[in-house]
């Protein structure tokens, strides 16, 4: 299912989802003006490489010199490897984001997708402790905003492209339900993934840590927060 938007009104515009998305494209935008060999050492550079983070001793120096450590927890999640990739992420953003942070305010819908991101990537790193695949996007981020809204606006509904074959219909899906389905699919993959060697692809795992995460969060966070009409 392709979500094209949903049904929950935000009462306050939605800066700081803008500002994320917008530095998502400028990011994407630099990535543009670079060279094919430009392009793979600043993936390597600001990426998430699993193996670096858990076992940095068995990389020489120069090699570790090539990449920002730690801080590639956050550096990754503003980094895109094509088109597809970019606007699918930033279409999940655009259309759930906004209302995350109505709920939870400005501020903390910034700490709040951070630390989903974040999350999201550790459970990437735990998940394949040996790849030396780089792994970037906004993907564990926005797993987390999924979460969230999913805990948030049960009762919100959700507009979207069904594929069936050559058809393309259109239905309005209860937004538990589509993201139920979309955490599932997710969760597959990801058992499937298991015992797999990382050759890249999608970080499914990423996907599933940032979605609980993001349900975990919006219960400590969204307390005291405005109700979901």
């Amino acid at each position: 299912m392709i979500p094209l938007r949903d049904t929950q009104r935000s009462r306050r515009k939605p800066f700081v989802n803008w500002l994320i998305i917008a530095i998502n494209l400028g990011v994407f935008a630099y990535e543009l003006s670079l060279t094919q060999r430009g392009l793979n050492a600043f993936t390597v550079k600001y990426g998430v490489i699993p193996a670096v983070l858990v076992n940095p001793g068995s990389f020489p120096r120069p090699l570790l010199d090539m990449t920002s450590g730690w801080l590639s927890l956050v550096t990754s999640l503003f980094i895109h490897v094509g088109w597809v990739h970019l606007f699918g992420n930033l279409m999940y953003l655009f259309i759930f984001g906004d209302n995350v942070e109505d709920k939870l305010g400005h501020g903390r819908y910034a700490v709040f997708y951070l630390c989903s991101g974040i999350i999201a990537s550790l459970a990437h790193v735990f998940s394949s402790p040996t790849s030396t695949v780089p792994v970037v996007g906004a993907s564990g981020a926005i797993a987390g905003v999924l979460g969230s809204y999913f805990i948030m606006f049960p009762r919100a509904r959700v507009l979207a492209l069904i594929p069936v074959g050559i058809f393309l219909p259109i239905v309005e899906v209860p937004s538990i339900v589509f993201l139920f389905l979309w955490f599932v699919t997710n969760l597959l993959s990801g058992v499937a993934s298991l015992g797999v060697a990382a050759q890249g692809g999608v970080a499914w795992w990423s996907h599933v840590g940032g979605f609980i995460a993001g349900m975990l969060l919006a219960i400590v966070m969204g307390r005291g927060r405005i109700r979901s009409r």
